[in-house]
């Protein structure tokens, strides 16, 4: 058991975070938990407790205040116990852009970017050093496709997605392993953040369902885990497309298209 390391989990009072915690729970695996509701991580961590044997720390925290943010932030520095991140909290608005105010979006942000960045700041010095452990982001495909009209909440996940993808390139020669997950519609208490009743919707997968398949791809160390996707040949072809446009955008010159005015 000393050489399993302990997962500090943010947003694991329900949902996926709560199933990450049972997870990694049931794989022997020692839990710091870390949300705003005590009480129901409280009960969460009885039930572990009971079922599994594992230690719990509880740590009540609004992600979105400074002050509670870096008390998070200085757990991940310290304790040297923990070897895995899970940056799971996050929120949704509902409505469009016009009908989101700017303390609203500013606030998503916070959660959504700035928590999960500044946590992995704090957490990645000391895996580095250490040649070991991971960091597992949850993105969404929303961070992919702006078509689906979730605009700001769209960008902090594209946000999730860039910043695993480039610390994974950073990180992982070093021994530290970066995952993004990108799940699609899943079964939790976001919806109602967002205004919508997902009783009512189509496609909803649930969210033991997503958390499985998430530790599938981590187990396979995947740097891009979409539980949805059929074919994985669809996301490999989309970033050889990226990929492909790299060496032709390093330029001195613009290109010829944009030289003759329409």
């Amino acid at each position: 058991m000393a050489d399993i390391p302990s997962v500090l989990i943010t947003g694991a009072s329900t949902g996926i975070g709560s199933t990450y915690a049972d997870r990694f729970a049931r794989r022997g695996h020692d839990l710091v938990l870390v949300a705003r509701d005590r009480k129901r991580m409280e009960a969460l961590a009885a039930r572990l407790r009971e079922e599994t044997g594992v230690a719990i720390d509880i740590v009540q925290a609004d992600l979105t205040q400074a002050s509670e943010l870096a008390v998070v932030e200085a757990r991940l520095r310290d304790d040297a116990r923990i070897g895995i991140l899970v940056n799971n909290a996050g929120t949704a608005l509902g409505g469009g852009f016009l009908d989101q105010s700017t303390d609203d979006v500013t606030r998503l942000v916070a959660l959504n970017t700035t928590a999960p960045l500044r946590l992995a700041s704090a957490v990645s010095p000391r895996l580095a050093g250490a040649g070991k452990g991971a960091i597992i982001n949850i993105g969404s495909v929303v961070g992919v496709a702006p078509e689906f009209a979730m605009t700001v909440y769209g960008a902090t996940k594209a946000f999730i997605l860039f910043l695993s993808q480039g610390l994974s390139l950073e990180l992982g020669p070093k021994g530290v392993y970066v995952q993004a997950v990108l799940p699609a519609a899943t079964r939790t208490e976001i919806w109602g953040h967002a205004g919508a009743d997902v009783n009512t919707m189509s496609g909803v997968m649930d969210v033991n369902e997503l958390v499985d398949a998430a530790l599938v791809g981590f187990d396979r160390r995947e740097p891009v885990t979409i539980p949805p996707l059929p074919d994985a040949e669809q996301w490999n072809a989309y970033q050889a497309a990226r990929q492909a446009m790299l060496p032709n955008v390093a330029q001195a010159h613009a290109a010829e298209r944009y030289r003759t005015a329409v």
